[in-house]
C-alpha cells in the first residue's frame, strides 16, 4: 500500500486500523510517516484549510529535519503572520535570513512583517534590499515607496516610483499614491493624478483630497463641486472624512472665495450641527484676511459654543472615569 497516497484520501490505515479522512483528523500514527517530505505535506495541507494549530504541529517536526527546515520555518512564520502573532512570525523570518540573507521570500515577508510592528526604519531596510535583488518587481517597488511616503521621505518615494513607468499606467494603487505624493509636496501634478485615478474610482477620501489640493491651487469652483460630490458619496458618518469635516471645508471655502455668500456660514453651522468641534480650525478662520467682518463675529460666537461645549464634556468624561476608579476600589 502507498502510505503517501493513504493519508489523502479516503481508505484505511493498515498500521493503526483507522479510518482515513480528507481533514487528516482520523490518522496520527506517527509510523505512518515515513519522511521529511510527508511531515512537511501534512503541515500544508492542514495551512491550506486554515487549520494552523495542527499544520504548526507537523511543520514543527519538518523543521526538525534539515530537507525540509527553511521551508517550514517560512511557513510557521507565515501562520504567526495570520494569527497576528507578528513578533513570533519576524523571528522566523529572521531566522531564515541569518542563513540565508538573500532569499527573497524571507525578505518580503519580514518587510511587510515590520510594517505591522510599526518600525517603518526597519520595513524600508529591508525593502531596501529586496530591491536590490528584484528591480523590476512592481509591487515590492509600491510597496517601499508607500513606506517612505509614510514616513514622510516624500523625494525618495518619488524617485521609486519613477523606476516602474509602466506601473503608473496600469496599477491604480500606484497613481493614487503618486497623486498623494505631489499632494504632500503640493505640486500641481497631483491634480492630473487626482482627476484620472477619479475617472475610474469612487472613494469620498480621495475626492476630498483632491478637492483640498484644488482649493489650495485656486480652483475654487472646481473644489467646491468636488467637495459636494464627496458628501454625496459618503454612505456612512464612520467613514472618512466625516461629514462634520467635508461641511466645514465647503464653508471655509464659501467664506473664503465668496465673501457675499451667506451660505458659508449656513454651512458652518450644519458643521457643528454635524459634530464637528475642531476649535484650532475655528480660531484659523478668524485670521483670515478675506472673510468679512461681520462674518467672523459669528464664527467666533460659534467658536465659544462649541469651546464651552467641548470643555463640558471633557469635564463630564473625567467625572465618568474618576467615579469608574473609585468604584473598582469599593
Amino acid at each position: 500500500m502507498n502510505l503517501k497516497k493513504s493519508m489523502f484520501f479516503p481508505g484505511i490505515c493498515i498500521l493503526c486500523s483507522c479510518s482515513i479522512l480528507w481533514d487528516l483528523t482520523s490518522c496520527t500514527n506517527l509510523w505512518a510517516v515515513t519522511s521529511a517530505e510527508e511531515y512537511y505535506s501534512i503541515g500544508m495541507a492542514y495551512f491550506e484549510m486554515g487549520k494552523y494549530t495542527e499544520a504548526e504541529k507537523w511543520l514543527n517536526r519538518a523543521r526538525t529535519m534539515d530537507k525540509t527546515k527553511t521551508a517550514s520555518e517560512y511557513n510557521l512564520g507565515r501562520i504567526a503572520f495570520e494569527t497576528k502573532r507578528y513578533d513570533e512570525a519576524f523571528r522566523y523570518f529572521d531566522q531564515i535570513l541569518a542563513k540565508d540573507p538573500n532569499n527573497l521570500m524571507a525578505l518580503k515577508a519580514a518587510a511587510y512583517t515590520q510594517i505591522k510592528l510599526g518600525d517603518l526604519d526597519a520595513a524600508e531596510a529591508l525593502y531596501d534590499q529586496v530591491l536590490a535583488l528584484a528591480p523590476e518587481s512592481a509591487d515590492d517597488g509600491y510597496n517601499y515607496a508607500l513606506i517612505l511616503y509614510t514616513m514622510e521621505k516624500y523625494d525618495q518615494s518619488e524617485a521609486v516610483l519613477a523606476n516602474y513607468p509602466f506601473a503608473l499606467l496600469e496599477n491604480q494603487d500606484v497613481m493614487l499614491l503618486l497623486a498623494r505624493i505631489h499632494r504632500a509636496q503640493q505640486k500641481p501634478e497631483a491634480l492630473d493624478g487626482y482627476a484620472k485615478w477619479l475617472e475610474t474610482n469612487k472613494d469620498p477620501l480621495v475626492r476630498y483630497e483632491y478637492a483640498s489640493m484644488l482649493e489650495s491651487q485656486g480652483f475654487y469652483a472646481r473644489a467646491l463641486e468636488e467637495y459636494q460630490t464627496a458628501l454625496k458619496e459618503l454612505s456612512s458618518d464612520k467613514a472618512a472624512p466625516k461629514k462634520s469635516e467635508l461641511h466645514y471645508a465647503v464653508a471655509r471655502l464659501i467664506l473664503i472665495a465668496d465673501p457675499t455668500n451667506e451660505e458659508g456660514i449656513a454651512e458652518l453651522q450644519t458643521a457643528v450641527t454635524e459634530g464637528f468641534d475642531d476649535v484650532k480650525a475655528l480660531e484659523t478662520l478668524l485670521t483670515i484676511q478675506g472673510i468679512r467682518a461681520d462674518h467672523k463675529e459669528t464664527i467666533q460666537r460659534i467658536l465659544d459654543e462649541v469651546s464651552a461645549a467641548k470643555r463640558n464634556r471633557e469635564a463630564q468624561e473625567e467625572a465618568e472615569k474618576a467615579e469608574k476608579e473609585a468604584n473598582k476600589g469599593i
